[in-house]
Protein backbone atom coordinates (compact mmCIF):
# COMPACT_ATOMS: atom_id res chain seq x y z
CA UNK A 1 0.00 0.00 0.00
CA UNK A 2 2.77 2.44 0.95
CA UNK A 3 4.62 1.72 -2.31
CA UNK A 4 1.43 2.42 -4.26
CA UNK A 5 0.99 5.73 -2.45
CA UNK A 6 4.59 6.69 -3.20
CA UNK A 7 4.18 5.78 -6.85
CA UNK A 8 1.03 7.89 -7.08
CA UNK A 9 2.73 10.87 -5.45
CA UNK A 10 5.68 10.60 -7.83
CA UNK A 11 3.35 10.54 -10.80
CA UNK A 12 1.61 13.70 -9.60
CA UNK A 13 4.73 15.41 -8.23
CA UNK A 14 7.77 13.93 -10.02
CA UNK A 15 11.17 14.67 -8.42
CA UNK A 16 12.84 17.78 -9.75
CA UNK A 17 16.34 19.19 -9.57
CA UNK A 18 16.95 21.61 -6.71
CA UNK A 19 19.05 23.79 -8.96
CA UNK A 20 17.07 24.18 -12.18
CA UNK A 21 13.75 22.40 -11.69
CA UNK A 22 14.33 19.73 -14.36
CA UNK A 23 13.18 16.18 -13.70
CA UNK A 24 15.60 14.01 -11.70
CA UNK A 25 15.73 10.41 -10.57
CA UNK A 26 15.26 11.15 -6.86
CA UNK A 27 13.80 13.77 -4.56
CA UNK A 28 16.06 16.51 -3.19
CA UNK A 29 18.74 15.87 -5.80
CA UNK A 30 20.63 17.70 -8.52
CA UNK A 31 20.59 16.94 -12.22
CA UNK A 32 23.89 16.11 -13.90
CA UNK A 33 24.38 19.64 -15.22
CA UNK A 34 23.72 21.34 -11.87
CA UNK A 35 25.89 18.79 -10.06
CA UNK A 36 28.83 19.70 -12.30
CA UNK A 37 28.20 23.40 -11.63
CA UNK A 38 28.05 22.94 -7.85
CA UNK A 39 31.55 23.33 -6.35
CA UNK A 40 31.74 20.67 -3.64
CA UNK A 41 34.88 20.92 -1.52
CA UNK A 42 37.18 17.91 -1.58
CA UNK A 43 40.84 17.06 -1.18
CA UNK A 44 43.14 18.97 1.13
CA UNK A 45 41.43 21.64 3.24
CA UNK A 46 42.38 24.00 6.05
CA UNK A 47 41.69 22.13 9.27
CA UNK A 48 40.46 25.31 10.95
CA UNK A 49 38.11 26.87 8.40
CA UNK A 50 37.58 24.24 5.69
CA UNK A 51 38.79 26.29 2.74
CA UNK A 52 40.36 24.09 0.02
CA UNK A 53 44.16 24.13 -0.22
CA UNK A 54 46.54 23.04 -2.99
CA UNK A 55 48.29 19.70 -2.71
CA UNK A 56 47.16 16.55 -0.96
CA UNK A 57 46.41 15.73 2.66
CA UNK A 58 49.42 14.01 4.23
CA UNK A 59 48.07 13.19 7.68
CA UNK A 60 49.51 16.33 9.28
CA UNK A 61 47.48 19.35 10.31
CA UNK A 62 47.45 22.06 7.66
CA UNK A 63 45.98 25.54 7.83
CA UNK A 64 45.46 28.42 5.43
CA UNK A 65 47.41 31.67 5.74
CA UNK A 66 44.50 33.48 7.39
CA UNK A 67 44.08 30.86 10.11
CA UNK A 68 47.82 30.76 10.80
CA UNK A 69 47.89 34.53 11.03
CA UNK A 70 44.81 34.76 13.24
CA UNK A 71 44.08 31.51 15.11
CA UNK A 72 40.39 30.63 15.37
CA UNK A 73 38.68 30.26 18.77
CA UNK A 74 37.48 26.79 17.76
CA UNK A 75 39.26 23.49 17.20
CA UNK A 76 38.31 22.42 13.66
CA UNK A 77 36.05 23.66 10.88
CA UNK A 78 34.65 22.30 7.63
CA UNK A 79 32.42 23.42 4.75
CA UNK A 80 30.58 21.40 2.13
CA UNK A 81 30.69 23.87 -0.78
CA UNK A 82 32.52 26.84 -2.15
CA UNK A 83 30.29 29.90 -2.24
CA UNK A 84 30.34 30.16 -6.00
CA UNK A 85 28.45 29.04 -9.09
CA UNK A 86 25.34 26.98 -8.51
CA UNK A 87 26.10 26.75 -4.77
CA UNK A 88 25.65 30.50 -4.42
CA UNK A 89 22.22 30.46 -6.06
CA UNK A 90 21.10 27.51 -3.93
CA UNK A 91 22.16 29.24 -0.71
CA UNK A 92 20.51 32.52 -1.68
CA UNK A 93 17.32 30.56 -2.36
CA UNK A 94 17.57 28.96 1.07
CA UNK A 95 18.34 32.25 2.77
CA UNK A 96 16.16 34.76 0.97
CA UNK A 97 14.06 32.87 -1.54
CA UNK A 98 11.72 31.11 0.85
CA UNK A 99 13.23 27.72 0.06
CA UNK A 100 13.40 25.90 3.41
CA UNK A 101 13.13 22.53 1.66
CA UNK A 102 16.74 23.01 0.53
CA UNK A 103 17.94 22.57 4.12
CA UNK A 104 17.37 18.81 4.09
CA UNK A 105 19.72 17.89 1.20
CA UNK A 106 22.15 20.61 2.29
CA UNK A 107 22.41 18.97 5.71
CA UNK A 108 23.32 15.66 4.04
CA UNK A 109 26.18 17.38 2.20
CA UNK A 110 27.29 18.98 5.46
CA UNK A 111 27.19 15.66 7.31
CA UNK A 112 29.60 14.20 4.75
CA UNK A 113 31.90 17.22 4.85
CA UNK A 114 31.92 17.30 8.65
CA UNK A 115 32.17 13.59 9.37
CA UNK A 116 35.55 14.06 11.13
CA UNK A 117 34.10 16.69 13.49
CA UNK A 118 31.35 14.73 15.19
CA UNK A 119 31.86 13.70 18.81
CA UNK A 120 29.82 11.68 21.28
CA UNK A 121 27.28 13.84 23.16
CA UNK A 122 28.08 16.82 20.94
CA UNK A 123 25.50 19.63 20.91
CA UNK A 124 24.63 21.26 17.58
CA UNK A 125 23.84 24.98 17.72
CA UNK A 126 22.99 27.35 14.85
CA UNK A 127 24.21 30.91 14.51
CA UNK A 128 21.29 32.95 15.89
CA UNK A 129 19.13 35.39 13.95
CA UNK A 130 17.75 38.56 15.52
CA UNK A 131 14.01 38.32 16.18
CA UNK A 132 13.22 41.16 13.77
CA UNK A 133 14.94 39.39 10.88
CA UNK A 134 13.37 36.10 11.92
CA UNK A 135 9.96 37.77 11.74
CA UNK A 136 10.71 39.02 8.24
CA UNK A 137 12.22 35.79 6.86
CA UNK A 138 9.89 33.48 8.84
CA UNK A 139 12.70 31.01 9.55
CA UNK A 140 16.38 30.90 10.46
CA UNK A 141 18.15 28.99 7.69
CA UNK A 142 21.01 28.06 10.03
CA UNK A 143 18.56 26.60 12.54
CA UNK A 144 16.97 24.50 9.78
CA UNK A 145 20.39 23.20 8.78
CA UNK A 146 21.18 22.38 12.41
CA UNK A 147 17.86 20.58 12.85
CA UNK A 148 18.35 18.38 9.77
CA UNK A 149 21.99 17.81 10.64
CA UNK A 150 20.90 16.54 14.04
CA UNK A 151 18.61 14.05 12.34
CA UNK A 152 21.39 12.97 9.98
CA UNK A 153 23.93 12.40 12.75
CA UNK A 154 21.76 11.46 15.72
CA UNK A 155 23.22 14.35 17.73
CA UNK A 156 21.17 16.76 19.80
CA UNK A 157 20.38 20.13 18.19
CA UNK A 158 19.49 23.18 20.27
CA UNK A 159 18.05 25.94 18.04
CA UNK A 160 18.18 28.64 20.73
CA UNK A 161 21.43 27.85 22.53
CA UNK A 162 22.63 31.31 21.47
CA UNK A 163 20.64 34.52 20.97
CA UNK A 164 21.39 37.68 19.00
CA UNK A 165 20.73 40.55 21.38
CA UNK A 166 21.08 43.38 18.87
CA UNK A 167 20.18 43.70 15.24
CA UNK A 168 23.51 44.18 13.51
CA UNK A 169 23.76 45.76 10.05
CA UNK A 170 24.50 43.64 6.99
CA UNK A 171 28.17 42.64 7.07
CA UNK A 172 28.69 42.42 3.31
CA UNK A 173 31.48 44.70 2.17
CA UNK A 174 32.98 45.16 5.64
CA UNK A 175 36.53 44.17 6.55
CA UNK A 176 37.19 41.41 9.07
CA UNK A 177 38.04 44.01 11.72
CA UNK A 178 34.84 45.96 11.01
CA UNK A 179 32.81 42.76 11.23
CA UNK A 180 34.29 41.92 14.62
CA UNK A 181 33.61 45.43 15.89
CA UNK A 182 30.02 45.29 14.66
CA UNK A 183 29.41 41.94 16.37
CA UNK A 184 30.93 42.89 19.72
CA UNK A 185 28.47 41.93 22.48
CA UNK A 186 25.78 41.20 19.87
CA UNK A 187 25.55 37.47 20.64
CA UNK A 188 24.96 35.85 24.02
CA UNK A 189 24.13 32.47 25.52
CA UNK A 190 20.47 31.83 26.22
CA UNK A 191 20.20 32.02 30.03
CA UNK A 192 17.98 28.94 30.12
CA UNK A 193 20.45 26.86 28.08
CA UNK A 194 23.64 27.47 30.06
CA UNK A 195 23.43 24.17 31.93
CA UNK A 196 22.89 22.34 28.65
CA UNK A 197 26.21 23.69 27.37
CA UNK A 198 28.39 22.91 30.39
CA UNK A 199 31.37 20.67 29.59
CA UNK A 200 30.03 19.61 26.18
CA UNK A 201 31.54 19.84 22.72
CA UNK A 202 29.61 22.32 20.58
CA UNK A 203 29.18 22.22 16.81
CA UNK A 204 28.33 25.69 15.49
CA UNK A 205 26.34 25.62 12.23
CA UNK A 206 25.87 28.41 9.69
CA UNK A 207 25.03 28.71 6.02
CA UNK A 208 28.11 30.65 4.84
CA UNK A 209 31.48 31.49 6.36
CA UNK A 210 33.17 34.60 4.99
CA UNK A 211 35.70 36.09 7.40
CA UNK A 212 34.47 33.95 10.29
CA UNK A 213 33.64 36.97 12.47
CA UNK A 214 30.13 35.77 13.36
CA UNK A 215 31.32 32.26 14.16
CA UNK A 216 34.18 33.72 16.20
CA UNK A 217 31.71 35.70 18.29
CA UNK A 218 29.56 32.60 18.82
CA UNK A 219 32.55 30.42 19.71
CA UNK A 220 33.82 32.90 22.29
CA UNK A 221 30.40 33.03 23.93
CA UNK A 222 30.29 29.23 24.11
CA UNK A 223 33.75 29.00 25.63
CA UNK A 224 32.96 31.72 28.17
CA UNK A 225 29.76 29.85 29.07
CA UNK A 226 31.52 26.61 30.02
CA UNK A 227 31.51 24.60 26.80
CA UNK A 228 34.33 22.14 26.14
CA UNK A 229 35.67 22.11 22.55
CA UNK A 230 34.07 24.16 19.78
CA UNK A 231 33.79 22.99 16.16
CA UNK A 232 32.40 24.78 13.12
CA UNK A 233 30.46 23.40 10.14
CA UNK A 234 29.04 25.56 7.36
CA UNK A 235 27.23 24.80 4.15
CA UNK A 236 29.57 27.01 2.13
CA UNK A 237 32.89 28.81 2.46
CA UNK A 238 33.85 32.05 0.71
CA UNK A 239 37.36 31.71 -0.71
CA UNK A 240 39.52 34.63 -1.77
CA UNK A 241 39.73 33.54 -5.38
CA UNK A 242 35.92 33.56 -5.69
Amino acid sequence: MWQRIQTAVQMIYPPRCLGCGDLTESDFGLCGSCWRETPFIGGAVCESCGVPLPGEADGHRIECDDCMKTPRPWRDGRSALLYDGKARSLILALKHGDGPELARPAARWMALAGRDLFREDMLIAPVPLHWSRLLKRRYNQSALLAQHLGRQTGLEACPDLLVRRTRTPVLDGKTAAQRMETLENAIAAHPRRLRQMQGRDILLVDDVMTSGATLTSCARVCRASGANHIFVLTLARVAKDT
